[in-house]
């Protein structure tokens, strides 16, 4: 059951990283471009929040 539950957790990641490139080329390459000009510094603290935010999520959902 554990295996089912993380296959669908990671098919669903890849339909909403997808989502974006497919809808709008354009705003993804801006954004790409934007994220070069940042520093490793700014890059890792938005990961860290991102993780946390998604550990948070998680927790209150379950």
């Amino acid at each position: 059951m554990a295996w089912q539950e993380l296959f669908a957790a990671v098919a669903l990641v890849l339909i909403l990283e997808g989502i974006i490139p497919f809808m709008s080329p354009n705003a993804l390459r801006k954004t790409y471009q934007r994220l070069m000009e940042m520093d490793d510094k700014t890059i890792r603290i938005s990961g860290l929040i991102s993780m946390i935010a998604g550990v948070v999520l998680l927790t209150v959902v379950r």
